[in-house]
């Protein structure tokens, strides 16, 4: 309950409300298998090192990588992208190259290459975007230059909700001899990803957005890539031997894993892949589909809102504004009925520029939410529409 109402949780591109299942399987590893990983030769470490293992080939097969070992765990997207743009792209960099990402990106995928590019004096280049929210392909061919080191696209964006044809941009880019990361943090809860089909160099992703716990998440990254690339940060379990001369390093994935991971993020994450196998993506997607078509149908009737975002291939995803109505006005009444929407940029001020807003009014949905949910959200909207007109 929230303020003395059921709540109604329309906030799933921030963070997914965890199963059940996700829970326990964090309470089992602290209850019966809490140990440090790769380190005991005890017991209970070889069964934490085990289910830790375990998780890594479960990762494997749900974005099917060719092996475990091209599975890195990190806290979530913004270090994956962060490892990237450090261990892979900085030292293929020169002043002058060019670093391409789109007009649509999180800032997690537009800061990291920034701070790149005022280390190595690199330009960042950007796909620009239609008035649907969709992004014009004409012009990537033309922006991917000789000069053009390497490519970040988001696969959903969290903002707009437009589902990007990455499968396509990526074959573009590999044409021109650039290798590709893909921001996979907003396409995992939706879609099914299969990287070796998609051909990305790099596919990272959080945890949390996919029913799993924070603080975890994944880098995968194409193995002769990882083989190739230097740690970026050091410490326990990610080295092959240490002296005061020097050191040397493991083999990846442990490479870029340095100090104590996060072991029951892990068996968290786990569980979270379970689940939505058990579900299965084609029931997620019908019933995502049909909320966002009735989200939107229903939403549309309000007089003097507007979408922002109008992909014709869109994730359950609705961001809208209201004529005289600021979103955090709107979102602060909304709260008060006990629906739980995101207001503001959503860490995409670029897209909020690009669509002459200051801030947008966000409804995230998720499998497990109903038409009825989004007839309370329309029902708060037009209570916040009675009080401030």
């Amino acid at each position: 309950m929230v303020k003395g109402h059921p709540l109604v949780y329309l906030d799933n591109a921030a963070t997914t409300q965890k199963p059940r299942q996700v829970i326990d399987a964090i309470v089992h590893y602290y209850e019966e298998q809490n140990a440090n990983v790769h380190r005991g030769v005890h017991q209970l470490s070889q069964i934490a090192t085990s289910m830790y293992e375990e998780g890594r080939k479960k990762v494997a097969r749900f974005i099917n990588a060719g092996t475990e070992r091209e599975v890195v765990f990190v806290k979530g997207c913004t270090e994956g992208i962060n490892l990237v743009a450090n261990s892979f792209a900085a030292p293929r960099l020169r002043e002058g190259d060019e670093i391409l990402i789109t007009a649509i990106e999180h800032h997690s995928n537009i800061v990291p290459w920034q701070l790149l590019c005022q280390r190595t004096g690199a330009k960042l280049h950007i796909v620009p975007v239609n008035d649907l929210g969709e992004l014009i392909l004409g012009e990537l061919d033309s922006l991917l230059t000789e000069r053009t080191k390497i490519a970040s696209f988001v696969h959903v964006s969290n903002s707009l909700g437009t589902v990007n044809p990455v499968r396509e941009m990526i074959a573009r880019a590999k044409a021109a001899g650039v290798p590709v990361v893909i921001d996979g943090a907003q396409a995992v809860p939706h879609l099914p990803v299969d990287v070796q089909d998609l051909d990305c160099d790099f596919y990272v992703f959080s945890g949390h957005k996919m029913f799993g716990p924070t603080g975890i998440g994944v880098a995968y990254g194409k193995a002769e890539h990882l083989a190739a690339m230097s740690p970026w940060q050091g410490g326990g379990d990610m080295i092959e031997s240490v002296r005061f001369e020097g050191s040397t390093w493991a083999q990846p994935p442990a490479r870029f894993e340095a100090g104590t991971p996060n072991i029951e993020g892990v068996a968290g994450l786990s569980a979270a892949i379970d689940y939505i196998g058990a579900l299965g993506y084609e029931a997620i997607g019908a019933h995502e589909h049909d909320l966002l078509e009735y989200g939107t149908a229903e939403l549309e009737k309000i007089e003097g809102l507007r979408i922002i975002g109008q992909a014709g291939d869109k994730a359950s995803v609705i961001s809208f504004v209201l004529d005289d109505i600021h979103p955090h006005d709107l979102g602060t009444i909304v709260d008060e009925e006990g629906v739980a929407i995101r207001t503001g940029h959503h860490c995409t001020q670029p897209v909020m520029e690009r669509f002459g807003v200051p801030a947008t009014a966000r409804a995230s949905l998720a499998f497990y939410n109903t038409r009825a949910e989004i007839d309370a959200l329309v029902r708060a909207i037009e209570r916040a529409i009675s009080i401030f007109r």
